[in-house]
């Protein structure tokens, strides 16, 4: 029997077949992508995709830490936008631009050191700037669609396609942009002040995040939005799932202790164990309180 593996285009970068995506995410569940591309870098990516049959799904990955790759695996072609190629960042008087792979804490950690005030949310981010563009990421009341200037990206044909922020539509967690660009470059525009200044205020999110945030655990970041007029953490809390094991799951999976709104992988968890306990706290949520919580994690790939 033919594999449609076995047609995919040359490319500089590398190209595996059946890689465990696990090792790639900060929950390190999750089973195997029929292929995964790393580019070599933007040309690579665009020559690749525009040779790549268009009935092959594409998925896109960043530094996987908002996001449970079930344990079925990925179909299709995974494409991991990460390292030196996609993780660029440069200023120029108060702008910044960056790649799509570099981490938001990285670009922060840029715009201090260039005098450059506005950015210093990024710091408490725990991703990367492509995934920053599409869900308009932020936290301690900034925004991405607050510095944004512009960005560009590859369309799911290889196609070259430029954003304006206005072109983006954002609202709360949220871009009008197609869900298939992959995101390539970001410009910023930042406001001066003492780089001084700024690293001080990194200095305190950073401080705030290690303090109140389980950063040294197998998490993914905040797990559901906050609802209008509520707070994610504090509906947990109030449904009794902060450092609750799920039943069902054999321990496999919990929320945090430190922060209710985190769901931590303590040990060896499967990406069910940990979507079934989001799961379970979304229905005793709504059946509590009234209130529905939407995933911010983002889920991909087939379950087992």
């Amino acid at each position: 029997m033919s594999d449609w593996r076995d047609t995919l285009p040359d490319v500089r970068g590398k190209l595996l077949r059946d890689e465990p995506l696990g090792p790639y995410t900060w929950f390190r569940v999750g089973g195997a992508a029929d292929a995964l591309f790393i580019p070599a870098d933007a040309d690579d990516l665009a020559a690749f995709l525009k040779a790549l049959d268009p009935a092959v799904p594409v998925t896109v990955l960043g530094v996987g830490s908002n996001v449970i790759v079930r344990d079925g695996g990925v179909e299709g072609v995974v494409i991991r936008l990460a390292g030196r190629a996609w993780g660029q960042v440069s200023t120029d008087g108060l702008t910044i631009t960056a790649g799509s792979g570099a981490l938001d804490s990285m670009v922060a950690r840029a715009s201090a050191k260039a005098g450059i005030a506005g950015l210093e949310f990024y710091a408490g981010i725990p991703g990367s700037i492509g995934g920053a563009l599409t869900m308009n990421a932020g936290c301690y009341g900034s925004e991405t669609k607050d510095v944004l200037v512009s960005a560009w990206g590859l369309t799911r044909a290889g196609e070259r396609v430029d954003y304006a922020l206005a072109d983006f539509g954002y609202s709360y967690r949220h871009s009008a942009a197609p869900a298939d660009i992959l995101w390539v470059e970001a410009t910023y525009q930042g406001t001066a002040d003492e780089p001084a200044a700024v690293q001080a205020r990194i200095d305190a999110i950073t401080s705030r995040r290690e303090t109140t945030q389980p950063i040294r655990e197998k998490t993914g970041g905040s797990t559901f939005k906050n609802p209008q007029g509520h707070s994610s953490w504090k509906l947990v809390d109030e449904a009794g799932w902060r450092g609750k094991l799920h039943a069902v799951t054999g321990g496999g999976a919990k929320f945090s202790e430190l922060h209710s709104n985190f769901m931590i992988n303590p040990g060896e968890a499967t990406a069910a164990d940990i979507e079934g306990l989001g799961e379970a706290v979304r229905a005793d949520v709504l059946g509590k309180l009234g209130v529905n919580l939407e995933w911010e994690i983002k889920r991909v790939g087939r379950p087992l």
